[in-house]
This record gives structure tokens, C-alpha cells and sequence, in this order.
């Protein structure tokens, strides 16, 4: 019985954790990656998509993303994907190819998204806790009816602040490493 909500909490919490990752792909380092411009959305006959569904999208150099549209119907659509997100990003059009540079990041702009990273990272810990909580309400329950004992209750407790302290300590590398990436020059 404490076994199941042990994996259970072990994977919620892992799941919390890669949530962070793909968080932290999205956000713009000094060098260009397909994971900027992938989960933009593109309007493909009336219908929101992921932009990776609709083009194939590849590193030209360190700082130029190459989108290269399956149909040829789409180029504008994802031209205009582009210009309205948040990623201050100007395509330019050859024809079936998009390229996508990326300008060098200034130091307040490395600053804005360091502030960004660090909310991310304190959000990813909250949900770790809210989890510990959630499971550690679950114990309580099952020690008010008499399914397991004081020392296991105890036990469990220990157990589960070790899970969090753990996986809060990945999130903590995972935010120090972003830290040092963002802010190189």
C-alpha cells in the first residue's frame, strides 16, 4: 500500500521535473535549437498545429533556424506564426525556406529571462510540494483508519521529504545549469 503511493509520488514528481525541462527548452539561449519554434502554433486548414507537424525545422548554423514547409501553401502561415509569438523573432523568406536568425542577446534581455527561468524553477518546486502535500494527506487518511501504524506513518513521512528534497535539488541543477548558459557570452 505504501509502496503504490510511494511510486506514485515518485513519478508525479518526476513528472513535475520534466515538466521544468520543456520549459527550459523553450526559452531563448544565446544559440539557435529547433525547441524555440516547435510548439508555436500554425493555422493548417482551420486548424491549430504544432509547427513540427507542418515543417521541418533544422539548425543552419549557431545562430539560424532553417523551416523548411512540407506544402508550399504554408510558408505565409508560418511566417505569421512566427511574427505574433512572443519570441521577437523576424523570418525571412527564399521561397520554401524560412530562415529564422537570431540576434545576440543583450545584457538585460540574458537578465529578463534569467527572472523568467528562476519563476519557472520556483513554480516546478511548488508543484513538487503540493504533490508531498497530497500524498502526505493520503497517509494521514489511511493512519486515521487504522490501515497502517504510527511508525510506518512516521517512516513514510521521512521517506517522501526525501523524494522532494531530491527531486527539489534537480530542479535547482537543472535552473543553475540555464543560469550559466543564459548568462555566457
Amino acid at each position: 500500500m505504501l509502496d503504490d503511493i510511494r511510486k506514485d509520488a515518485t513519478a508525479r514528481m518526476q513528472k513535475c521535473v520534466q515538466n521544468f525541462q520543456t520549459d527550459l527548452k523553450k526559452l531563448r539561449t544565446g544559440r539557435a535549437h529547433p525547441s524555440l519554434v516547435e510548439h508555436l502554433k500554425v493555422d493548417y486548414y482551420g486548424s491549430d498545429m504544432p509547427l513540427q507537424q507542418v515543417a521541418n525545422i533544422s539548425v543552419e548554423d549557431a545562430r539560424t533556424l532553417v523551416v523548411s514547409p512540407w506544402e508550399k501553401s504554408m510558408v505565409q502561415a508560418i511566417e505569421k506564426a512566427i511574427f505574433k509569438s512572443d519570441l521577437g523573432l523576424t523570418p525571412m523568406t527564399a521561397g520554401m525556406v524560412i530562415r529564422i536568425p537570431l540576434p545576440p542577446l543583450t545584457e538585460e534581455r540574458r537578465r529578463d529571462i534569467t527572472k523568467v527561468v528562476k519563476q519557472d524553477a520556483e513554480s516546478a518546486r511548488v508543484s513538487v510540494r503540493n504533490v508531498r502535500r497530497d500524498v502526505l494527506s493520503d497517509i494521514k487518511e489511511m493512519l486515521k483508519e487504522k490501515m497502517i501504524s504510527q511508525d510506518d506513518e512516521r517512516k513514510a513521512q521521512e521517506e517522501i521529504q526525501k523524494l522532494t528534497d531530491r527531486h527539489v535539488a534537480e530542479i535547482d541543477q537543472l535552473l543553475a545549469a540555464k543560469e550559466k548558459e543564459i548568462l555566457q557570452v
